[in-house]
């Protein structure tokens, strides 16, 4: 599909763009990196499946290791701005019920059924509903809204026994890869402070790498999830459409968007990401075949550098590219097998078909919700124009990327003939996709064409998220798998991808990679 005369313009303003930002943002020396310091105490490096056993069977109290999570909150959240409302007290409540449990005796079997993630601190993106915190989104408007209910992913951790720590920072309305917004401000990369963690869950993703929690709730509508995981180093999963709930999220998705939105586990460890996801999705969880045994050498993996050669997105870094070769070569060697390279022509639109699905209409004929509606949130909708003015002199409460989201928003629905044809094109990369991954076959695909870029760059690339995005519109399960750190001492990795509800495939990959290269490393070490 050739490109439009106007979509060629616009590739070129972004290069001219993106290097004149670039060396703006050069211009000031960049100081040394600086990394939050490593934590003290042995508890906060457990899994939580190991945390949770330790609880049950009374090697440790459950106040111990609430309070362990306190503290190391309070050491580090002044560097990185994660957590942006805590719940400590409560928490410390919640603790000493469990410890009064564990007291009472029950047997460790029954306790491991019912509650497996018994006195384990959790944090929760606050785009979700967590009784009696904040549910803004970053929107100014929201700010003195309070959740009066959980959300129902976050209604079954909790019922399964985890402890809310508090809630994690986000981008405006859960739209732009980096977390920051007007009501919270900025959050900072754990092993860098001077880097974005992503968006939109990327206080999940800091407050994880910073061992400030073990496991986390996010929620992914073109890589919230899966980038923050990334720049940050940790495990994310990114289920098969529709599976997990994602009622109880501000925004919530309407039409078409409904089936792009996932909600999943994020987390340290791999070993914990099954776990979360069969208390997440609750009664769903039998699509996902989690019970069933994977044989590693019968997988079909399959490979993929990059997306073609997209003109809208940075070519990919390549210390990224060598660390997907190290995995090739790994699997190759340790299991025999033959890794398939694989070029598939349509993903080099990722970007341009990712907007187009997201804009499109319903199966109803229901048009896609606008963003600016959403930035007025149930007010009057938002003049981008007017806001970008306004923002021009400081007088917007709205952040510069939800304003030309905005704008944009509006350019995309001029060109009605061409989306409909992109619209076509992502149903016919679905089944693509679907017929090579088949039943056993696994994609190596790179996360994001950088790491974790330095604040604000994300303006000067912004269309680099289609290489999560593109996923979410196919409605392909996808695991981010952590591989060790690059030669500036930033978190590398690799999405894995396989056909739906295929999601056992691709977490028994992350556990057998987390084990080949180390997985999380710890902020701040060297």
């Amino acid at each position: 599909m050739a490109l439009s005369r106007a979509e060629r313009c616009l590739a070129l303003l972004l290069r001219l763009l993106s290097r004149a930002c670039l060396a703006l943002l050069g211009l000031a020396a960049p100081s040394p990196p600086r990394a939050v310091p490593p934590p003290r105490r042995s508890l906060l490096l457990l899994p939580a499946r190991q945390l949770a056993k330790r609880l049950r069977q009374r090697e440790v109290t459950c106040v111990e290791v609430v309070e362990a999570y306190i503290e190391r909150i309070k050491e580090v959240n002044p560097l990185i701005n994660a957590v942006v409302k805590d719940r400590f007290e409560e928490a410390l409540q919640e603790a000493r019920q469990v410890d009064k449990l564990l007291a009472e005796g029950p047997g460790d079997d029954y306790l491991e059924e019912k509650f497996p993630f018994l006195g384990v601190p959790i944090t929760v993106k606050e785009a979700f509903s967590l009784h009696g915190m904040p549910n803004t989104s970053g929107l100014v408007n929201r700010r003195d809204v309070i959740a009066t209910c959980d959300a129902t992913v976050v209604s079954r951790l909790k019922q399964a026994g985890a402890i809310p720590l508090g809630v994690t920072n986000c981008s405006e309305l859960c739209m732009w890869y980096e977390s920051s917004n007007r009501v919270y401000g900025r959050t900072n990369n754990p092993y860098d402070l001077q880097r974005i963690v992503g968006g939109s869950s990327g206080g999940e993703g800091g407050v994880l790498a910073a061992a400030c929690s073990v496991i986390g709730v996010g929620s992914d509508i073109g890589g919230s999830i899966r980038m923050p995981a990334f720049f940050n180093g940790v495990f994310g999963h990114k289920p098969t459409t529709g599976v997990v709930p994602n009622d109880g999220q501000f925004p919530i998705a309407q039409g078409a968007r409904t089936s792009f939105l996932c909600t999943g586990p994020m987390c340290r460890y791999a070993e914990d990401l099954e776990p979360m996801l069969r208390v997440m999705a609750g009664p769903g969880v039998h699509k996902l075949k989690l019970n069933e045994k994977v044989s590693l050498e019968k997988i079909r993996f399959l490979c993929m550098d990059h997306d073609g050669g997209s003109v809208f997105v940075s070519p990919v870094d390549k210390e990224i590219l060598q660390a997907q070769k190290k995995v090739v070569e790994y699997l190759e060697r340790d299991l025999g097998v033959q890794v398939q390279r694989v070029s598939v022509h349509k993903m080099k639109y990722s970007f341009q078909i990712w907007s187009a699905m997201m804009s499109s209409k319903d199966s109803d004929g229901q048009d896609a919700q606008l963003f600016t509606d959403l930035l007025g949130d149930h007010g009057k909708p938002v003049w981008p124009l007017w806001e970008l003015m306004k923002w021009l002199v400081g007088m917007s409460s709205h952040t510069l990327p939800a304003i030309a989201l905005g704008l944009t928003e509006k350019l995309v629905k001029l060109n009605r003939g061409a989306n409909a044809k992109l619209v076509s094109m992502g149903k016919s990369l679905q089944a693509e996709m679907e017929t090579l991954l088949g039943p056993d076959g696994v994609l190596l695909y790179p996360s994001h064409p950088t790491v974790a870029p330095r604040h604000h760059s994300p303006l000067c690339m912004p269309f680099n998220f289609a290489y999560t995005a593109i996923f979410n519109v196919l409605g392909l399960p996808v695991t981010q798998c952590p591989l060790g750190l690059s030669s500036e001492g930033l978190p590398l990795g690799i999405q894995l991808v396989a056909a739906s509800y295929n999601d056992h495939l691709t977490l028994a990959v992350a556990r057998y990679l987390e084990e080949a290269f180390g997985g999380w490393v710890l902020p701040g070490k060297a």
